[in-house]
């Protein structure tokens, strides 16, 4: 070990009398200083402007914009300028002659080589250090765990860099070749993963080779036991060849034993690459605050229960819009959004089923217009370079699976050993794919039985199979709605009660503005459901009251008789911009957000709720107007065009009133729950899809904390994250100048000094 320290001490006394290791530092440190100078002063000047900040630690180091992901992009040009000569010098001046008489062995000439670069890249890593110092010390609560991981995967990677460029040092007297070569081998670590991946047998070995974003993990503050055993393999590999060569250079064998041992050291490094890549042999770290990398407790807890197999079927249709998302060339990373899942249960199963058949697709027929739905696949086939034997017909896939209900669209089947099945979609919003919440919902419908919502028709009710703009299709079953009822776990049917009885497994019953009452019959049987404990989802809206207020009225509810109105001068009178009340926020978490940051609940022509205790139910408003400015129009009925004005008279009072309650009673063992709303369109397809200046509409919350809480919790599930608490910088704005000054200016600057003061002391001697 001695000798090993020696020759790096050695190492590292000639490189730092070479003037390309100082220049590379001042580079590095430069590049360092400008990105974080702009970084964190962006932090400094939103911070100075009044905008919150969220996670400054992940916000100054990782994703996209992040010192970590930036100067990571340029370690490639800076490690081949430093090893070139490790060896080649050493080659192309005979020294190595004197190594090769002495009793130093090979292994030690390398090691001691290598552990040269170690020291060297630590002082890169010191020079990171310096911006982590200064937000230590001025960032609250900073995520110290997540910046040290990063640090660690760059580390990794420069080391990495310099066993390869150690290796191609070692081949060549010519210190420019083996930088190109060091390169080259860098180049092809880089691009080698998108090689073969349309090839089942070779995508697995190409895209474990790559060393691209093995360290993006790292940076975000996830380590996982593959990337740091590639780093490793990746680094003994290279240095085993170094020795190898030594070897081979120092005792003449024959071609076949020296390739042999070249072939040996590969083949034992794909090995344990394989067995590590296993997913029952990987193991994590999540070192964020916020354990951003992993899944949360709702759906650990949904996995825990998972017990027994599980296949994950990806059905892809030719034709369909998004058939890129699951084509062979794709499948790994498709598996990456599968990863956190994995990571809880190892034995998941993915498979990959490839079809052709009709589809909403107007761009592709209008590109191959005159073509049957077999002539477009095939002519796809050409031009994608897939093979059409791949793809089953129409009549083939209909025999394994029935997908016109899915509209033939990229659709997965989850199936559980004994048969269960539940499905994943892809959604028409810029997220496309499922997040956890829609992923976990799936799932839990293997262990938890999905409640079941039953909408009321017959009375001309709002439609959930229409999706005209008053219609409630967006919300309750659109399949390409991320945040519909049905992706988010429950199951949803219409229910005509004058055809027949309620079902005993109906967990809620929707009610929406009913223009027609409840004959005798259809009222007995909504009473049975009622005083069984059955929960309901009631909406009114204006003109309804006298329909609507004898089924509300039970529960000591009432519709008021007028119309609430709320003039404005951009808007109509009749548009309610209803507040979350602090208690629903305090007790229902997934209102507390929209709360905390003024989002709103607008009604565009609501009518408000009056509650009498004495019928049993406890009740608390979930949304109501403002205190002033708000009262129940009881004259005017024309809002577009008549004049609104508050008449004491008329019985109008101006005070807060409910538009949305809350009820519950003890039923048997269990909870009745029942909410009401004095507005249907706040839930509309067309009100959900409508914006307007100036209002921070959050409706979409009413229709989730209202299940939610129907459902007793169980869907949707809350996949929320606790907010980051590095959410404040303590210096001001004028500090970016500083900053700027220091880490661009004054760092380099010594680091310059240094290596001139040295270069001038050896010239001198």
């Amino acid at each position: 070990m001695k000798t090993i320290f020696r020759i790096a001490k050695t190492e590292l006394s000639t490189l730092f009398y070479s003037p390309v290791a100082w220049l590379i530092l001042v580079i590095f440190a430069f590049q360092t200083g400008m990105a974080f100078s702009d970084v964190f002063g962006g932090q400094l000047r939103s911070q100075a402007l009044g905008y919150g900040l969220w996670g400054v630690t992940s916000s100054v180091y990782t994703g996209w914009m992040g010192i970590f992901t930036g100067m990571l992009k340029n370690l490639y040009l800076y490690i081949p300028l430093l090893t070139m000569g490790l060896m080649s010098r050493e080659f192309s001046s005979g020294s190595i002659k004197l190594l090769y008489s002495s009793p130093v062995t090979n292994r030690q000439i390398i090691w001691g080589k290598y552990f040269s670069m170690m020291i060297y890249n630590l002082i890169l890593i010191g020079i990171l250090m310096l911006t982590v110092v200064l937000c230590l010390f001025t960032v609250k609560d900073m995520d110290v765990p997540l910046v040290l991981t990063g640090l660690l995967g760059i580390y990794l990677v420069i080391c990495a860099y310099a066993a390869i460029g150690l290796f191609m040092s070692s081949l060549t007297s010519y210190q420019v070749v083996a930088a190109v070569g060091t390169l080259a081998v860098l180049a092809v670590l880089n691009y080698i993963g998108d090689v073969g991946q349309d090839i089942a047998f070779v995508r697995d070995i190409t895209y474990w080779l790559s060393i691209s974003g093995r360290s993006y993990q790292f940076i975000e503050g996830m380590i996982c036991s593959e990337d740091v055993v590639y780093f490793l393999v990746v680094i003994l590999l290279f240095i085993g060849l170094s020795v190898l060569k030594l070897q081979a250079e120092r005792q003449k064998c024959s071609w076949a034993k020296t390739w042999g041992r070249y072939g040996g050291i590969v083949a034992l490094a794909l090995l344990v690459g394989y067995c590590s890549s296993r997913p029952k042999l990987m193991f994590y770290y999540d070192a964020t605050a916020t354990k951003s990398n992993t899944l949360t407790a709702t759906s650990q807890d949904v996995m825990k229960n998972l017990d027994g197999g599980l296949k994950i079927t990806t059905y892809v249709n030719l034709l369909d819009p998004d058939y890129g998302s699951g084509l062979p060339s794709q499948v790994k990373s498709d598996f990456g959004r599968f990863k956190q899942y994995v990571r809880f249960k190892p034995e998941i199963e993915m498979e990959y089923v490839y079809y052709y058949d009709k589809a909403d697709n107007e761009s592709l027929d209008d590109r191959f217009e005159g073509l049957s739905d077999k002539e477009k696949a095939e002519k796809l086939c050409k031009i994608l370079n897939i093979d059409f034997k791949l793809l089953l017909s129409p009549e083939e896939i209909k025999k394994v699976i029935d997908l016109s209900p899915e509209g033939n669209r990229f659709v997965r089947v989850l199936e559980r050993e004994n048969g269960q099945k539940s499905f994943l979609r892809l959604y028409d919003d810029n997220q496309k794919h499922p997040s956890e919440a829609e992923i976990s919902a799936a799932l839990k419908r293997f262990i938890v039985k999905s409640p079941r919502v039953a909408f009321l028709t017959g009375h001309e009710e709002r439609d959930i199979q229409k999706t005209g703009d008053r219609d409630y299709n967006r919300f309750a079953e659109s399949i390409y709605f991320r945040y519909s009822l049905i992706n988010q776990g429950f199951d949803v049917i219409t229910l005509s009660l004058a055809e027949e009885n309620i079902p005993e497994d109906v967990d809620i019953i929707v009610i929406a503005e009913m223009k027609q009452a409840l004959s005798p019959e259809e009222e007995q049987k909504l009473n049975q459901y009622i005083d069984r404990g059955g929960n309901l989802f009631i909406l009114g809206d204006t003109k309804r009251q006298e329909v609507m207020n004898p089924l509300v009225e039970k529960f000591g509810v009432r519709f008021m008789p007028g119309t609430l109105v709320q003039p404005s001068e951009e808007f109509i009178s009749s548009l309610i911009v209803g507040n979350i009340t602090e208690k629903v926020a305090r007790e229902q978490p997934v209102y507390y957000r929209p709360f905390l940051y003024g989002y709103k609940i607008v009604m565009p022509g609501a009518v408000g709720l009056e509650f009498d205790p004495s019928k049993g139910f406890a009740m608390y408003p979930v949304v109501q107007t403002n205190e002033k400015g708000c009262w129940d129009e009881r004259e005017t009925t024309d809002f577009l065009d008549g004049k609104v004005e508050l008449n004491p008279e008329a019985g109008e009072v101006e005070m807060a009133i409910p538009t949305v309650v809350a009820l519950s009673r003890k039923v048997g063992d269990k909870e009745q729950r029942i909410v009401v709303s004095g507005d249907a369109d706040c839930v509309s397809n067309g009100e959900l899809d409508k914006g307007r200046n100036g209002i921070r509409a959050s409706n979409f919350t009413l229709i989730t904390g209202t299940f939610k809480w129907l459902s007793y919790g169980e869907y949707p599930l809350d996949t929320s994250r606790p907010e980051p608490s590095d959410n404040k910088i303590y210096l001001g704005r004028s500090a970016r100048s500083w900053v700027k000054f220091t880490y661009m200016g004054v760092v380099p600057f010594l680091l310059a000094l240094t290596g001139i003061i040295i270069y001038v002391r050896r010239k001198g001697r």
